[in-house]
């Protein structure tokens, strides 16, 4: 009688590292889709397949799982944007815009807005919120002077590259309510043009 072969197992550790990013991912969608009310340890578990016990075994309380994922998908997105824009060749200007805008106005940006608000009415998100927030903000400002090849050390070019983000962060809370699309590029477009203008060396 032939002797079955089996499957070789997945590590431990692989599979606890699955069931964390399976978890971070299900944390976003759902703050994304239901808000800080609709959104608890329970209804992320169920979402990411995996019973509430383990999802506290990796976060054990519902402030931990939250800001966790919020930070997990906004380095994910930062890593994506920078690989969209290769070192070795000079990105164009609008297409830098357009990432740049992109990232506001996606889920993340919803989820984190969502996490925003209960922050400024929990005293037990609002630390952990600030800080977050002020980590992703420096690392969202980083990749835009990188990709923009903007120099710092040139007056006004700071306060410029800020200026892109806090225009970012304003569509991204005109989407919320409605298609703002048509409006949206030609923002865009004349961010563009006033960044090759500002930043020009």
């Amino acid at each position: 009688m032939g002797t079955m072969t089996r499957a070789p197992k997945e590590p431990q550790q692989d599979r606890s590292r699955a069931t964390r990013r399976r978890l971070l991912e299900a944390a976003v969608s759902c703050l994304a889709e239901h808000g800080w009310a609709g959104s608890t340890v329970s209804v992320v578990a169920e979402r990411a397949g995996v019973s509430r016990g383990a999802a506290q075994h990796h976060f054990p309380t519902r402030e931990d799982l939250f800001t966790a994922a919020v930070e997990y998908v906004a380095e994910e997105r930062s890593q994506a944007l920078r690989a969209l824009f290769p070192a070795s060749a000079p990105a164009d200007r609008r297409a830098v815009v357009t990432a740049v805008v992109d990232l506001y106005t996606g889920p993340l940006f919803r989820a984190a807005l969502h996490l925003w608000v209960a922050a400024a009415n929990e005293d037990q998100l609002h630390g952990r919120v600030t800080e977050l927030e002020a980590r992703v903000g420096r690392e969202a400002h980083r990749i835009a002077v990188e990709l923009l090849g903007a120099d710092e050390a040139v007056p006004g070019v700071r306060e410029t590259v800020q200026g892109l983000l806090d225009m970012a962060r304003g569509l991204g809370l005109a989407t919320l309510l409605s298609d703002d699309t048509a409006r949206r590029g030609r923002v865009v477009a004349q961010w563009a043009l006033l960044l090759d203008e500002a930043l020009r060396t």
